[in-house]
């Protein structure tokens, strides 16, 4: 592992304090397309003003919407948020989504942002037959070679464990990915950024695996809380639970779901619950994102891109009352803890 109070980005260790404004679950490079979509020579639909509203409205029905597979594009996406006074990106595609770590390298180098990338795997759905055949001791060490070695072929190396996918039930692949997981953030001290199942449940599960499997709750993010509780005091009670909770579909602002039935929050109603988290004395333990992973999310597609949280929901911030403190409490002090891989304890 990087020395004991670096970041591990996809260009090698950097020091906490160089990551400024951090997103902490982003896909600049991913292919969430259905398997069988994938396996087709259709081409992806271009999106233009006539369409643009279906594929924010209906991203899964706008041919490739799923598919981030553009570096050039990416890199001038990444331009964009750091001209936003942007510094961090961290990339949550992992096993079955299609991580590109060189990609990403590249991005980083072009676009002068941080990349951190997260090891694992995603939900079952997306994975081979041979990957869901693999034990609990396989995919742990498959962590800690992405975190230790390189990922996905390459000497690039993690600076995460996540997005783990989990379905609701949870499947038997994605248990044992899960409890990999932990085991492998146990012996490494890395943060581990989870996806939970769609139903309230689903969080608190997730964190007695952590739990049982030797995980650090403290250090474990629960990812998605906008479409997972639709009573903020539900979010207080599981970030009472000593985990990270986790907004990150700042900018979708709709009321349809594209995987399912929910009373998505705007952004504001996003803020409101937010600073229910902060009067309850739990502000440190909010992470804060997009989870961009279509096409017309992008700025380039007529989106918002990934600045939208600099350039429009930090000013909407401080019209409700936050102040500097809080913003980057929340953009920068929880991230760089989070990122930060700690000496004591774990693997070197």
């Amino acid at each position: 592992m990087a020395a004991s109070g670096h970041v591990m980005t996809v260009l090698g260790p950097v020091e906490p304090a160089a990551l400024g404004s951090t997103l902490m679950h982003e896909h600049l490079l991913c292919d969430l397309r259905p398997l069988a979509e994938r396996q087709s020579a259709e081409p992806d639909t271009e999106i233009t003003l006539a369409n643009a509203f279906a594929a924010t409205y209906r991203p899964g029905g706008i041919r490739g919407n799923y598919r981030l597979q553009d570096v050039s594009r990416a890199t001038e996406e990444a331009r964009d948020f750091a001209a936003a006074g942007g510094g961090t990106v961290v990339d949550v595609t992992t096993g079955g989504i299609v991580p590109d770590p060189a990609g990403l390298a590249t991005i980083s180098r072009g676009s002068g942002v941080h990349v951190v990338l997260g090891a694992g795997f995603y939900t079952a759905e997306f994975q081979d037959e041979e990957t869901l055949g693999l034990p609990v001791e396989a995919l742990e060490e498959i962590i800690l070679r992405q975190l230790a070695e390189g990922a996905w072929g390459t000497e690039i190396r993690c600076g995460l464990i996540g997005e783990i996918g989990c379905s609701w039930p949870l499947e038997p692949f994605e248990r044992r990915c899960l409890e990999a997981a932990a085991r492998a953030q146990a012996r490494t001290g890395a943060a581990l950024t989870i996806h939970p199942g769609r139903h309230p449940a689903a969080p608190f599960e997730i964190l007695r695996i952590v739990g049982e499997a030797g995980g650090d709750i403290s250090r474990t993010i629960i990812d998605h809380m906008d479409r997972t509780f639709f009573d903020d005091g539900e979010v207080v009670s599981l970030a009472r639970c000593g985990c990270v909770v986790e907004f990150d579909f700042f900018g979708i602002e709709t009321s349809k779901y594209w995987a399912g039935v929910a009373d998505l929050p705007t952004d504001w109603m996003r803020l409101r619950a937010i600073r229910r988290l902060f009067d309850a004395g739990l502000g440190d333990r909010v992470a804060i994102s997009h989870d961009i992973c279509t096409r017309a999310r992008l700025k380039s597609q007529g989106g918002h891109g990934y600045g939208h949280l600099l350039e429009n929901v930090v000013p909407l911030m401080r019209e409700r009352g936050f102040g500097q403190g809080e913003i980057e409490t929340l953009l920068v002090d929880t991230p760089r803890r989070l990122l930060t891989l700690p000496g004591a304890g774990a693997d070197t």
